[in-house]
């Protein structure tokens, strides 16, 4: 039962916000598993109402919980950089070895194309097309483009702040460590 676990966390998610942007997309149900057993495990309340309350009038449950779900965020967002580092020494594998990362370049290629695709047709048709036609073909438009965005990112780094904030983290957890 993975909605009751991800609804539980979203309620949970008042105590400790942050939480939120990991209970959707891959793995929202582990995250919010791990949330919820965790304020199982420092309330000792298994009833998400009692669960809740108990948070709201024990100050020491509630501070024990923002830890646990700091620590929680500081271990994916070290599994995300770790993702992200194998990724890249992958391709400077690659580049060493003489090969070129061919899977790479037909992705960056071919969300390329489509975008261009979808503004051609948007520019050149949308006079004809039904309005729903043109919101479906800018959203998937808006879908290549951020591809294209994630390619660069991956390829060029991402902007000063975000390397800042990424430098941030990775010191913090090899202090905690």
């Amino acid at each position: 039962m993975t909605f009751p676990f991800v609804a539980a966390a979203m309620g949970l998610a008042e105590f400790a916000p942050s939480i939120v942007r990991w209970l959707s997309g891959d793995g929202a149900e582990n995250v919010a598993a791990d949330v919820v057993n965790a304020a199982r495990r420092i309330t000792g309340k298994d009833d998400l109402s009692d669960l809740i309350e108990q948070l709201r009038i024990d100050p020491t449950a509630l501070i024990e919980f923002q830890k646990g779900m700091l620590s929680l965020e500081a271990d994916r967002e070290l599994a995300f950089l770790r993702d992200r580092q194998s990724a890249r020494e992958r391709d400077v594998s690659f580049i060493q070895a003489g090969h070129r990362n061919y899977r790479a370049d037909i992705m960056v290629i071919a969300a390329a194309v489509g975008m261009i695709t979808c503004l051609a047709s948007l520019a050149y048709f949308s006079d004809h097309l039904p309005g729903e036609a043109v919101g479906i073909i800018s959203t998937i438009a808006g879908i290549f483009g951020a591809c294209l965005k994630d390619a660069y990112a991956f390829e060029f780094g991402s902007s000063r702040g975000s390397k800042d904030k990424d430098s941030t983290v990775a010191t913090i957890l090899s202090q905690t460590r």
